[in-house]
């Protein structure tokens, strides 16, 4: 259970990295749509593109708070936020995931645990 130790606070790492970059995202995302004549459906690949590279970064720094296990600590963190999605749009939307939806958690998962992986390697201490 020792080896344990660092996994819950990186999983709340992970995920709080991943909700901070989507909020300040958003903003962005809210600013730029509401001063331009832009429309949802132009900033769309720009916004898979940067979910993709949130859920890495998330990745990377749960796999750095961890120091080992990387891709268990990635996937699981990614795993979390997937489920936090699935909740907050089932109960507050009355919605299921899509398959297109199913997909993109799917590959967040794989995304999210290579981050783990990245973030151990680049800062877990060993020697």
């Amino acid at each position: 259970m020792e080896s344990y130790r660092h996994f819950f606070p990186a999983i709340l790492i992970g995920l709080l990295t991943i909700f901070s970059i989507a909020v300040v995202f958003s903003l962005i995302a809210a600013t730029i749509l509401s001063l331009t004549q832009l429309t949802e459906e132009s900033l769309s690949l720009v916004t898979k593109i940067v979910a993709f590279i949130t859920i890495l970064i998330g990745g990377i720094a749960a796999g750095a708070k961890s120091k080992s296990k990387g891709l268990l600590i990635g996937a699981t963190t990614t795993l979390v936020f997937c489920l936090i999605t699935f909740f907050v749009q089932f109960l507050g939307f009355d919605q299921s995931f899509t398959l297109e939806q199913y997909l993109f958690h799917g590959a967040y998962i794989v995304c999210g645990a290579f981050g783990g992986m990245v973030g151990v390697n680049l800062f877990g201490g060993h020697s």
